[in-house]
């Protein structure tokens, strides 16, 4: 499949942006790739990059023609993954996008249990904001995504959405602990620490304050969810979360309170893929797994808030 080698070249440059740039990481020389650009130009007829002092810009028949690459790297790797299938290897990659509340726990969880069965298939795992999961989605840089709150694109098609509410996160001896659950008027009377506002929780509490007159004393802000947890446990402030992102709090010292939902909307978390993409086998199955999960832990939440009306 030598002539997919060379649409790769194509493809590299359009993600860099430079010639000189896409041939460092495919270790040819500028001068391969830019002779590779250059046949494929004569063969089509038009240019497909505007060339500019430092470096490259797609063409609007460029933008075209590095879709229709992308879709046929899709289809092949569907169909390498259909062979491995018939020869019983379940060999493959699965490439998923998820908000960074999904990378402390659940998802190692699943990965874990898919390579269970399927210990030859390899995982691509990009921790990313919503907008930046949806751009890699539609740039055919992963095949799926698993976000709170995606922004809006017409190619997208859900799989599963799980309903989730935020918390706040405070160290056992915060003194809202002892509250089954936390109004954000109380939240605001201690140090805060929050997520960077390209998150997606850390938007809903902007549009809060932006309608409220309340206002959070922030003392720290970072893009590491992580980093943001162990500053609760060590500087006794609280942070917000996703509900699904705290299911290992007992492991972790964490003390998690529902915010009253009075104060907040609940927001969808959001499986999905492109619209008429043909997934790989093991991206098939790996959705698949997360669909049967999140449906279970969704049917868990409606019961447990029966139970709660009693």
């Amino acid at each position: 499949m030598r002539h997919l080698r060379f649409l790769g070249y194509f493809d590299e440059v359009a993600r860099t942006g430079s010639i000189r740039k896409a041939a460092a990481q495919l270790n040819v020389t500028a001068s391969a790739v830019n002779r590779r650009i250059m046949d494929l130009e004569e063969e089509l007829g038009t240019p497909l990059f505007e060339r500019k002092p430092r470096g490259v810009r797609l063409t609007a028949a460029g933008e075209l023609f590095v879709r229709y690459i992308r879709e046929q790297n899709s289809d092949v790797e569907l169909m390498k993954s259909q062979i491995e299938e018939l020869k019983g290897l379940r060999r493959g990659t699965v490439s998923i996008a998820c908000s960074q509340a999904l990378a402390l726990d659940f998802l190692p969880r699943q990965i874990a249990a898919f390579r269970a069965r399927f210990p030859l298939v390899h995982f691509d795992v990009h921790v990313a904001d919503h907008d930046f999961a949806m751009a890699a989605l539609a740039a055919y840089e992963v095949d799926l995504v698993l976000v709170f709150r995606p922004s809006f694109m017409a190619s997208f098609q859900p799989l599963m959405t799980l309903e989730q509410r935020l918390v706040a996160m405070m160290a056992p001896d915060h003194p809202l602990a002892a509250e089954p659950s936390v109004r954000l008027r109380d939240c605001a009377r201690y140090p805060v620490a929050l997520a960077e506002r390209s998150i997606g929780g850390r938007q809903m509490l902007e549009n809060v304050m932006a309608r409220s007159n309340l206002r959070f004393n922030i003392v720290a802000e970072s893009n590491s969810f992580e980093f943001l947890r162990n500053l609760v446990l060590h500087d006794k402030v609280i942070s917000f979360q996703i509900e699904i992102g705290t299911l290992d709090s007992e492991r972790s010292a964490l003390t998690v309170r529902h915010i009253d939902d009075r104060d907040l909307p609940r927001a969808n978390l959001v499986l999905g893929q492109l619209r008429e993409r043909n997934l790989s086998v093991p991206a098939a199955k790996f959705a698949d797994q997360l669909v049967h999960t999140l449906s279970e832990m969704r049917a868990e939440m409606s019961a447990s808030a029966e139970r709660g009306k009693r």
